[in-house]
């Protein structure tokens, strides 16, 4: 059974960080002040608006930054304000001993990943696949996607559906969701964050890949047995691919089908969970239910 971290309440407070990329302050500004329209209280870590190169701080200061908040009894929430790269170099170094004793939920996508994926991995604890800081900007906080991120935080189980696909393979699925950014998800396998697939409902998405390096990605998962016995397979957005001088001869999507065509399980494409703003809220680690139709698909949190 997963660990499911607490539902927010109005007063609760989220703290920000961010454990990778720089990301300016400005740029959260207005995540944080629609927080506090939502009703929970912000602390802010030492990392948002911080920069080293290219990371939000030396690996040391975002490993403290990101250990305070998941310490911290009075913080409900951790939200990664962006990905980028990094996690990776400080994912050994976390003591997770008093965020096993009071597990919080951890936000956020792409490099974000191997939190979640180590989260589950090693100690059975949900988190949550979303929409971060930036995608409040421009209004973005009024669309159905950031808005998922506040209705998982309070507790209303995820319900979503999307179009068909013509690479679909139609069928009803359930278990426990796990993956992210394929090309974190493959980063892990063989490390102490590597998931166990077998009966998931795995779900997959990334960005401005080369498509061959896409389809050398997903035959590492597949020669690596990930994508054996999967319960269902979920291919979100795969988005700003790129191609080299001599194509590759298929678009990504036509690349991925030919790897997975011949799993029995169900399986679906161009699932609303991307680098863009179709995002979904996904908890990692929770029971869901995959229905792959003749007229839509739906994801249902069970």
């Amino acid at each position: 059974m997963s660990v499911i971290p607490s539902y927010l309440e109005k007063g609760d407070t989220i703290g920000i960080v961010c454990p990778a990329g720089f990301m300016p302050y400005d740029k959260a500004q207005t995540c944080i002040s629609i927080l506090k329209q939502w009703g929970f209280n912000v602390k802010v870590g030492k990392t948002l608006g911080n920069q080293l190169n290219y990371f939000s701080g030396t690996d040391e200061e975002r490993l403290d930054d990101l250990q305070l908040m998941l310490d911290d009894t009075e913080v409900k929430a951790v939200l990664c304000g962006r990905g980028g790269y990094g996690v990776g170099r400080i994912i050994d170094n976390i003591n997770f001993k008093k965020f096993r004793k009071h597990p919080k939920w951890v936000i956020g996508f792409s490099d974000i990943t191997v939190l979640h994926s180590h989260l589950f991995n090693r100690y059975k604890i949900a988190s949550l696949h979303s929409p971060m800081a930036a995608a409040f900007n421009e209004g973005g906080y009024e669309n159905e996607y950031v808005q998922s991120l506040r209705l998982a935080l309070t507790g209303v189980k995820g319900n979503y559906t999307c179009a068909t696909h013509e690479y679909n393979k139609k069928g009803k699925a359930s278990g426990k969701l796990v993956g992210g950014n394929l090309s974190l998800f493959a980063h892990l396998i063989g490390t102490p964050s590597d998931v166990n697939t077998k009966n998931k409902i795995l779900f997959l998405e990334d960005v401005g890949e080369y498509i061959y390096n896409t389809d050398r990605m997903l035959y590492q998962l597949k020669r690596s047995g990930k994508l054996d016995k999967l319960a269902g397979l979920i291919i979100g957005g795969f988005t700003d691919m790129k191609d080299t001088t001599t194509p590759f001869g298929k678009d990504v999507y036509e690349a991925i089908f030919d790897i997975v065509k011949d799993y029995e399980y169900p399986t679906c494409f161009k699932f609303p969970v991307s680098h863009d703003k179709e995002n979904y809220a996904l908890k990692i680690g929770v029971e869901y239910e995959l229905r792959v139709g003749e007229n839509k698909v739906a994801l249902k949190e069970v």
